[in-house]
């Protein structure tokens, strides 16, 4: 499952105001952190507005504060917002498939599913965990702190599942 930017930039900025419960961060700060137009930001900050899990804030101090329960929300919760990624959306193969275009169909099909339910999973109380783990390392490591905000690979998300693959 490929996730669009938007849906990648409303996932970071969650975390990001998550993570920081005692303060409202101004949208011009995490979008300079991620490199993407205040513009643009606005558009998907409106959208976790809406979604009551965050608010926004007018005025000298103001910003974006998280306020629904980050260990009740969900990376599911928030993709959803974004990606139409219903089961019952799904294309059936054409019914004139060859056998190997059905095989193919089958597999990446299971796949969305099994990404689908490790992302209904992993709640952003977890993923703040993961952050805070992986802060805790590149200071004990003392690496600068140049790199962008963590990106979430497809194999944390199976070892927090239990469900990694291996080669056989």
């Amino acid at each position: 499952m490929k996730l669009q930017k938007n849906t990648l930039l409303a996932l970071s900025s969650v975390l990001e105001i998550a993570g920081q419960p005692q303060r409202h961060l101004a949208a011009g700060e995490i979008a300079d952190k991620y490199q993407v137009s205040s513009h643009h930001l606005a558009k998907v900050l409106a959208e976790l507005v809406r979604a009551g899990l965050v608010e926004s804030v007018r005025g000298a101090g103001g910003g974006y504060r998280f306020i629904a329960n980050a260990s009740r929300v969900t990376l599911l919760d928030v993709i959803e917002l974004f990606e139409d990624i219903a089961p019952t959306r799904r294309h059936p193969p054409p019914p004139d498939a060859n056998p190997v275009e059905q095989a193919l169909h089958a597999v990446l099909s299971e796949t969305d599913d099994n990404s689908v339910a490790t992302f209904s999973s992993i709640t952003l109380a977890t993923m703040l965990r993961m952050i805070a783990r992986q802060q805790g390392s590149a200071q004990v490591l003392k690496l600068p702190d140049r790199r962008p905000a963590p990106v979430l690979a497809l194999a944390d998300l199976q070892r927090l599942r239990g469900t990694g693959t291996h080669a056989d």
